[in-house]
């Protein structure tokens, strides 16, 4: 059965041949982010407090550094497969292209500089 078939269809098999794989990431990406969201708030809620100085303290022992890095990656993925999606249906095109494009590059500078502000925590720079 072909893509273009109502069985190909409902596989998940349509033109791009990857709409259940991007289903699926999209489920996997939210319910780690419900979990590492959780922990955040858990983790911040028992702190003896939230200045600056107690949450560097924290986010500098790798049991808070590590699952911070993946919740930024994480929320970064998952945003990246929503706005996608959005952008897929809505936008048709050269513009669609463009902004896919400009999608990509602000979801990975944003996970980067992200990533690099806990990493120069977490190693002791800040």
């Amino acid at each position: 059965m072909g893509a273009g078939t109502e069985l190909g269809r409902v596989r998940g098999l349509g033109a791009a041949r990857n709409g259940v794989h991007h289903w699926w990431l999209q489920r996997v990406t939210a319910a780690g982010n419900i979990i590492l969201m959780l922990w955040f708030i858990f983790s911040l809620a028992r702190l003896p407090s939230l200045d600056h100085s107690a949450v560097v303290v924290w986010l500098r022992q790798p049991v808070a550094a590590v699952p911070m890095l993946l919740l930024i990656v994480s929320v970064f993925w998952h945003f990246r497969l929503g706005v996608q999606v959005m952008l897929e249906d809505y936008v048709h095109g050269a513009a669609r292209v463009l902004a896919l494009l400009a999608l990509n590059f602000y979801a990975l500078a944003g996970a980067a500089a992200a990533v690099f502000a806990v990493l120069k925590i977490a190693l002791g720079a800040a």
